[in-house]
C-alpha cells in the first residue's frame, strides 16, 4: 500500500500565491512596483476584492516588498517611519481602480511573518490566501514564497490547540484571536467565514502547518493592548501617507455605520489631527473593534 504524504506548506504557499489574478490587477501591482524603481522586490495582492469580478468602486488591498526602506524613498522621513513603525500605507490610483498599499523590506516582511513578532497584523493577513501579483525576479519570488509560509504556523502557534480540538475550529478561533487585537473594521462572526469560505484549504494548509507549530501560545491579553495601540499609532501615520487619509476614514466609518460624516475643512488640511479626532466616532460606530 502505497504511503500517502503529507502536504508541503512551503509548496501549498507557492501553489497559491502562483495563482493568476485579474490583468488589471497585474497591472496595477506593476504600476505600484514601478513608482519605487529598482527598490520594488515583490508585490502581493489580498484582501476580501481577492475573489471579486467586479472590481469596479472597490478598494484594493496590495503589499510592496522592497530592497529596503532607503531604497525605496532615500533619505528623507519616510524610510524613518516606515523603519520604525512599519508599514507606511499609501493610496494608488490606475485605470480607474483604487488601492492601498503597504510597504515593507524584505527582511521586515519575514520577520513580521513569524513567531519572533507579537504583533498580529502581518502573519494574520498572509495565513489567509493571497496571490504574488509582481515579483522582480527568481530570487524575489523565493523570498515572498519563504516568508509567507512562516505566517500560518505562526497564527496557529499563537492560538495554541486545545485538546481534541478540530483543524477548523482551530483556524477559526486563532482568527478571532488576532480580530481581537487589532482596530478591525469586521463584523462578529468574520473569523468563521473568513474560514467556512474555504474549509478545503484551510485543512491542507493545517494539515501541513501543525507540524510546523512552534510553542508561542498565549499572551493574548498584552497583544490585544499593544495591538490596538499600535494600531491608532499607524492610523494617524497614515493619515500622512495615505492621500485623502481623512475622507478615507469617514467614508470607513459611513460604510460601516450607515452615517453621513462630512469632513470639515480644517480636517482636511490637518490630517493627523482629523485622524485623532475621528477615532472616537470610529470606536462608537463599530467600524473598528
Amino acid at each position: 500500500m502505497a504511503e500517502t504524504r503529507k502536504p508541503d506548506l512551503r509548496a501549498l504557499v507557492a501553489d497559491e500565491l502562483g495563482q493568476p489574478v485579474d490583468p488589471r490587477v497585474a497591472a496595477m501591482a506593476a504600476a505600484i512596483a514601478a513608482k519605487h524603481g529598482s527598490a520594488a522586490r515583490a508585490v502581493l495582492f489580498y484582501g476580501s476584492c481577492l475573489r471579486q469580478v467586479q472590481l469596479d468602486g472597490l478598494m484594493l488591498d496590495f503589499y510592496l516588498i522592497v530592497s529596503s526602506y532607503r531604497a525605496a524613498y532615500g533619505r528623507g522621513w519616510l524610510a524613518a517611519a516606515n523603519r520604525l513603525v512599519p508599514p507606511n500605507v499609501f493610496y494608488f490610483e490606475a485605470d480607474g481602480l483604487a488601492a492601498k498599499y503597504a510597504v515593507l523590506s524584505e527582511a521586515d516582511f519575514r520577520r513580521l511573518n513569524g513567531p519572533e513578532t507579537s504583533n498580529v497584523s502581518v502573519w494574520a493577513r498572509f495565513a489567509q490566501p493571497a496571490r504574488l501579483a509582481w515579483a522582480a525576479d527568481a530570487g524575489a519570488r523565493e523570498a515572498a514564497v519563504e516568508a509567507v509560509a512562516r505566517a500560518a504556523p505562526t497564527l496557529l502557534g499563537a492560538a495554541g490547540r486545545r485538546e481534541g480540538e478540530a483543524m477548523l475550529d482551530w483556524w477559526r478561533r486563532a482568527f478571532a484571536l488576532t480580530y481581537s487585537a487589532e482596530l478591525r473594521a469586521e463584523r462578529k462572526g468574520r473569523a468563521a467565514s473568513v474560514v467556512d469560505s474555504e474549509p478545503e484549504r484551510y485543512l491542507r494548509f493545517g494539515e501541513a502547518a501543525a507540524p510546523l507549530v512552534a510553542a508561542n501560545a498565549g499572551g493574548w491579553a498584552a497583544r490585544r493592548l499593544a495591538g490596538k495601540a499600535l494600531s491608532v499609532v499607524r492610523l494617524a501615520k497614515a493619515s500622512a501617507t495615505f492621500a485623502g487619509g481623512p475622507d478615507y476614514i469617514a467614508w470607513k466609518i459611513n460604510r460601516h455605520a450607515g452615517t453621513r460624516i462630512a469632513l470639515k475643512p480644517w480636517q482636511r488640511r490637518w490630517p493627523l489631527l482629523a485622524a485623532l479626532s475621528l477615532l472616537p466616532k470610529l470606536l462608537r460606530s463599530g467600524a473598528i473593534r
